[in-house]
């Protein structure tokens, strides 16, 4: 004797996505569809400093953030649902950043010529990660300024500091963001700050002048039109206390720039020695690791962030100093 199955009940079609919640009164409004699928947490992770990041907050598959531009400040929305990017934007700048959102999630990222698979780990890599692109935002303020604090300290120290001064010194970010959230002091705001207050912030001396030479010549550090990532570099490295490193770090993020490798960095030479060769490195041999793929360095570097190893820990963690206590 045989028993019937009952009839299995076919599994309810998969809801559409939810549209983005409608913010009223925003300033600027686009919506694209992106020839790739869009990271946002992979492509912008390089802008953020710390989970608590006042200039930048997660709200679920949403990201808000702040930025300076040329017209003022302004406050971004971004969702991605459904293949479609989303953008709402606040504040006098918010036409202008709103419009530069493509540039920032790898509009203008070609990888062509990059070869992932001349090693065997990048090319798994890059494989696993075919989305990745690498943004720019045509803005060296607000790239400068947390590389400046990141000079010879520990991540959690830099990061201390970065959330200290927009408290500190920072305007409430334009629109109905975050609670919290700060747009980046102007240039003229930060010439401001007397010694006591950047004490309180936790900052040295040697960083304090950096940022104040800097300030002092931000306008003639943002890229205008034909300024390519070499040039900006070479601008950034006549200021006193901008070297290769800073350099580096800021074209990374301004220029999207797939070549340039931040020269100096106290942990990135072990990534790539040990991710590439298994063995610790110098900074010359992580270059020479790096030459198969001159054009597309940082890209590599990008894929290890993602998919590389560092070397095991033999002894205990290099610990922050605080410089509110000296």
């Amino acid at each position: 004797m045989t028993t019937s199955l009952p009839a299995r009940t076919p599994p309810a079609p998969a809801p559409p996505p939810a549209p983005p919640p409608v913010l009223d009164g925003a300033d600027f409004t686009d919506c694209w569809r992106p020839g790739w699928r869009v990271d946002l947490p992979a492509v912008l992770r390089p802008h953020q400093r710390s989970a608590g990041d006042p200039a930048m907050q997660w709200d679920g598959d949403a990201v808000w953030r702040t930025t300076t531009t040329p017209c003022g400040p302004a406050t971004v929305r971004i969702a991605c649902r459904g293949g479609e990017v989303h953008v709402q934007a606040w504040g006098p700048g918010a036409e202008w950043a709103g419009t530069a959102v493509p540039g920032w999630l790898g509009a203008d990222d070609c990888p062509d010529g990059f070869d992932p698979d001349c090693h065997r780990l990048v090319g798994a890599i890059a494989r696993r990660t075919l989305d990745l692109r690498l943004g720019r935002t045509g803005r060296t303020w607000d790239a400068l300024v947390p590389a400046v604090l990141e000079q010879k300290v520990t991540v959690v120290e830099a990061h201390r500091v970065w959330r200290a001064l927009l408290r500190l010194a920072g305007d409430p970010a334009p629109g109905p963001a975050p609670a919290g959230m700060r747009v980046l002091p102007s240039p003229r705001r930060l010439r401001e700050i007397t010694d006591w207050e950047w004490h309180r912030c936790g900052l040295d001396g040697a960083r304090r002048r950096a940022l104040l030479h800097v300030a002092s010549v931000a306008h003639a550090l943002e890229p205008d039109e034909g300024c390519d990532s070499p040039t900006l570099q070479r601008r950034l490295r006549t200021v006193p206390g901008i070297g290769v490193w800073t350099a580096a770090e800021v074209v990374q993020r301004t220029h999207g720039c797939p070549d340039t490798v931040s020269y100096g960095d106290y942990h990135l030479k072990n990534l790539v020695g040990w991710s590439l060769a298994g063995r610790r490195t110098d900074d010359d041999g992580m270059m020479e690791l790096l030459e198969p793929w001159r054009g597309h360095r940082q890209r590599v570097v990008r894929l290890l962030r993602v998919g590389g190893s560092m070397p095991p820990r033999r002894g205990p963690r290099t610990a922050p100093t605080d410089h509110r206590r000296i």
